[in-house]
């Protein structure tokens, strides 16, 4: 299948073309890395100097491998990189970090490690080189240093304190872009599509009726809703996170919180439609309340009392004016 590819089998590479895989790799690594540390360090310094010091180890394992292609093949390196090769071992592009915890790119740079490691240790398995062999052999014994290096330098920098800040640090971040505004948008949701859904539904008492109204009130209040909190702030002076993030989160939940007592009129039996309606509207104001309780410290019989009393009285409006 090699006629239906761009890319060089690793099989076919010479033992300067592997050397230069080698050295381009570790540079390309230590890119990663430095990128890592840039985008941490506002927020978790401790991680970020965890990942200067890998990225130094990186440039310490390219500096040597240089060194032994200068000796065995002079100083004009071959431009070949991973993505050159069928079967090599791919990165993730930086950016996607952006979408990524703290934790997730620690494991992402430990997957990396290993990734290489078990590469060079595959490839040199299938050579009958011995030269070859031995070359990749060392290759992967580096990269199962460099593991052992990450280890250390983690244990070193991020010391419980450091670690139980970052973690914090994390979770609000987690709670001021997600959680925040989606528990607004569900809140909105559920309370507001009440009236006009149980009205239509008092009202018509015709099921597919209600269904298109509370659809619609739905989505048009996501929409809304979406764009109103990407727009409302960018993030930059409050630290709320990426407005593009908010706005899903809050026009998705609010989207879902009105569909949720909506969907029960697809059900053609009006009484049955209702009763499963009024049913997931309780819970979902429950569900309200436990989620600020949760995430929002806010004490769970106050955020009972506000939230399902201020929703039940929604409620009891949509259904007077629709039977009135």
């Amino acid at each position: 299948m090699r006629f239906f590819t761009h890319r060089k089998r690793f099989s076919d590479l010479t033992e300067q073309e592997v050397l230069a895989l080698a050295i381009s790799s570790e540079e390309d690594d230590a890119r990663i890395y430095r990128g890592y540390a840039e985008s941490l360090r506002a927020d978790f310094p401790s991680t970020a100097k965890m990942f200067d010091g890998m990225a130094v180890e990186e440039d310490g394992h390219r500096a040597a491998l240089i060194a032994l292609h200068e000796q065995r093949f002079g100083s004009v390196i071959p431009l070949i990189r991973r993505e050159h090769v069928a079967g090599a071992y791919a990165r993730r592009p930086v950016w996607l970090i952006e979408n990524m915890s703290v934790d997730k790119i620690r494991a992402e740079a430990a997957a990396m490690e290993a990734a290489a490691e078990k590469f060079y240790l595959t490839a040199a398995v299938r050579t009958q080189d011995s030269a070859t062999r031995k070359l990749l052999g060392d290759l992967a014994a580096a990269e199962s240093q460099h593991k052992t290096t990450a280890s250390a330098l983690e244990d070193a920098l991020l010391d419980d304190d450091s670690r139980a800040g970052e973690d914090s640090q994390a979770h609000r971040q987690f709670i001021l872009t997600w959680v925040q505004p989606g528990l607004a948008g569900l809140m909105d949701g559920s309370v507001s599509t009440l009236a006009p859904i149980f009205a239509t539904a008092f009202a018509t008492q015709d099921t597919w009726t209600t269904f298109l109204v509370g659809v619609a009130a739905s989505v048009g209040a996501g929409i809304s809703m979406g764009f109103t909190e990407a727009a409302s702030d960018d993030g930059e002076l409050s630290g709320r996170g990426s407005p593009v993030k908010r706005g899903l989160a809050s026009g998705v939940m609010t989207t879902v919180g009105g569909l949720g007592h909506a969907l029960p009129y697809l059900i053609p039996e009006f009484w049955t439609a209702t009763s499963l309606a009024i049913l997931i509207v309780f819970v979902e104001l429950w569900a309200i309340a436990w989620i600020q309780n949760r995430y929002m410290e806010t004490p769970f019989f106050r955020a009972v009392f506000q939230v399902v009393l201020g929703g039940a009285l929604v409620l009891g409006a949509g259904v007077l004016i629709g039977s009135g």
